[in-house]
């Protein structure tokens, strides 16, 4: 459906969708859609929330249903075939009717008094004609390690119009995860947004994808997202990131054709910052790709991780030295066993940078 459309239906336009794929997520469900349900009844058609049913087998659908019930001007339920996270995302970027959208994860949540301020500049925003990218900051909610909150200020000027040539270099623990972002929707379509089915990890393609388009960027130094580390059967927990090391290579190999052709960063035509960034998220997913399979330390573990590198130095020479010569990426990529040793020491660094711990 068409913002156009929705507004004929509706009356209003929602600034902002929320798109929650939820697959078995009945147990915490709640803990995503009370923050917004209560927020969407002091703040009539400012949000809209698309829950995605991704062919749930526990109570999730019924459950997601009782919230349409409740609050049927802010919830909306799609139920579909198992299709994975991806296909889930896919689903709600179609339905979304929002001028901007986010990505809730069925186990995370916003902090309600933060969305106050961050609706209140994307209406700003969008009265001056509209931004491509907000950033705000974001929280891990750590099982008894206390929170720790990824901060951008050092990356971008707070509260400012800005483009990419204004932005600096992102730190090792910066990352623009999709806790990270708010894209605006009609970007998100016109990028061509097709996320890979019954795979993991795409969020990060996700980010790759829209980010490529961004060049209108405001950075809100606020912290919107909690997103919960160390839930039972998570995807980024280390065995299970293992036990599905295959659909990483797939999302690390995809990851890495996106990459823009470094003849267009010469001519100008994709900002060096933005390459920078696009490149410095890349290089995090090749070190923690690389290092899992050298954690796993089997014989076809190892080979699958000679050949990913082996297929980085065919593809793109320049890429793969670039690479090697960094602390991560020359660490991840050490023959032998004593190779594998360090290797391992910095896989355990690399999730801790990259957040998956």
């Amino acid at each position: 459906m068409s913002q156009d459309a929705a507004a004929g239906q509706t009356g209003v336009v929602p600034l902002l969708t929320v798109v929650v794929p939820a697959y078995d997520a009945a147990a915490y469900l709640h803990r995503a859609l009370d923050p917004l349900v209560a927020f969407a009844a002091a703040h009539l058609g400012a949000i809209e929330v698309v829950v995605v049913d991704d062919g749930s087998n526990d109570g999730t659908g019924a459950l997601a249903d009782a919230y349409a019930v409740q609050a049927p001007e802010v919830v909306r339920v799609i139920h579909q075939r198992n299709a994975g996270h991806g296909g889930a995302i896919n689903a709600g970027v179609a339905a979304a009717t929002g001028r901007y959208l986010k990505v809730l994860d069925a186990d995370d949540w916003l902090d309600s008094l933060v969305l106050v301020e961050v609706l209140a500049e994307l209406a700003r925003r969008e009265a001056q004609g509209g931004i491509d990218l907000l950033v705000t900051d974001f929280t891990h909610v750590r099982d008894g390690r206390g929170d720790r909150v990824v901060r951008f200020d050092s990356v971008f000027p707070a509260r400012r119009l800005i483009g990419w040539e204004q932005t600096a270099r992102f730190a090792r623990r910066q990352y623009l995860m999709m806790h990270a972002v708010i894209f605006r929707t009609a970007l998100l379509r016109r990028s061509g947004l097709s996320l890979p089915e019954h795979t993991f990890y795409v969020d990060s393609l996700y980010v790759l994808t829209a980010l490529a388009h961004t060049r209108r960027i405001v950075y809100l130094p606020v912290s919107l997202y909690r997103y919960v580390i160390g839930r039972a059967g998570q995807s980024v927990e280390a065995d299970t990131m293992l036990r599905r090391v295959d659909q990483q290579l797939r999302v690390t190999r995809l990851a890495l054709a996106m990459l823009p052709d470094p003849r267009d960063v010469v001519s100008g035509a994709v900002p060096v910052r933005l390459y920078g960034a696009m490149m410095h998220y890349v290089e995090a997913l090749c070190v923690v790709t690389s290092a899992t399979l050298s954690r796993g330390g089997t014989r076809a573990h190892l080979a699958q991780r000679q050949a990913f590198w082996a297929e980085v130095q065919a593809e793109s020479p320049w890429l793969h030295a670039r690479l090697r010569r960094t602390l991560f990426g020359a660490s991840s990529n050490l023959p032998g066993r004593a190779g594998s040793r360090v290797t391992t020491l910095a896989y355990h660094a690399a999730r801790r940078v990259v957040g998956f711990s």
